[in-house]
C-alpha cells in the first residue's frame, strides 16, 4: 500500500472502507491486483484539502523527498477516484520534472492503492502549508480558472522549489524523488541525505 496521512478536512471527505482504503472501481482494479509490499519506498504521503475560489483542491507531499502533487478543482466523483487521480498526477508530474523511462518504470513497480489515516507529521504539515501558500500567491499574481489548470505543472513547479527539512537541511524535492527512483531502478537501497 501507499500510506497517505490525510488532514482532518481531507479525511472527512474520503469514501473509505473500514481499512482506510478506497472502494474498488474499474479505474483502480489493476492496482488492487498488485502484490502487497512490506516496505514501499513510495509510501508515506501527507494530503490536505484546500478550497480555492469555491474549488476543492488537494495537495500531496511525499514525506521523505517533499515531492509535491496538486489536484485542482475536484468534484465529488473525483474524490471517489482519488487512487487513480493520485497515480495519474504522480506519473505526469514526474514526466514534467524530467523523469525518463527508468524513473517511470521504477515508479510503476511500486504503485499501489492508497491506505489513508490521520496520523500527521508536523514537519511535513509545514511543507503542506508552504506549498498551499505558494499556490495562493501564484493565483493572486496570475488569476486563472482552476478548472483549466494542469495539476502536474503546478506540482512540478512546487517540486522545483527547495524545502527545508529539520535536521536534514535544504533539499530539492524533484531531484530527491528522481534519485529515489534511480536507486530503485538500480536495485539499490535509497539512503536519504
Amino acid at each position: 500500500m501507499i500510506h497517505l496521512h490525510a488532514s482532518k478536512k481531507l479525511f472527512e471527505k474520503l469514501p473509505l472502507n473500514e481499512d482506510g482504503m478506497f472502494y474498488l472501481t474499474p479505474n483502480t482494479q489493476s492496482l488492487y491486483q498488485q502484490t502487497a509490499l512490506d516496505n514501499n519506498p513510495l509510501s508515506g504521503w501527507h494530503g490536505h484539502l484546500v478550497d480555492f475560489d469555491g474549488y476543492d483542491c488537494v495537495f500531496f507531499v511525499h514525506d521523505e523527498t517533499r515531492f509535491s502533487l496538486f489536484l485542482p478543482a475536484l468534484t465529488k466523483p473525483d474524490v471517489a477516484e482519488l487512487n487513480d487521480l493520485f497515480l495519474d498526477v504522480f506519473m505526469s508530474t514526474l514526466l514534467k520534472c524530467g523523469a525518463d523511462d527508468r524513473h517511470m518504470t521504477a515508479a510503476q513497480q511500486y504503485l499501489r492503492p492508497l491506505q489513508v489515516d490521520t496520523q500527521c507529521n508536523r514537519s511535513v504539515q509545514g511543507t503542506l502549508n508552504r506549498v498551499r501558500f505558494e499556490v495562493e500567491c501564484m493565483l493572486e499574481d496570475e488569476p486563472v480558472d482552476l478548472a483549466e489548470v494542469a495539476g502536474y505543472s503546478v506540482g512540478a513547479w512546487l517540486s522545483d522549489t527547495p524545502r527545508n527539512i529539520k535536521g536534514k537541511g535544504m533539499i530539492w524535492p524533484d531531484r530527491a524523488m528522481l534519485e529515489l527512483l534511480e536507486s530503485l531502478d538500480a536495485g539499490n537501497q535509497y539512503t536519504f541525505e
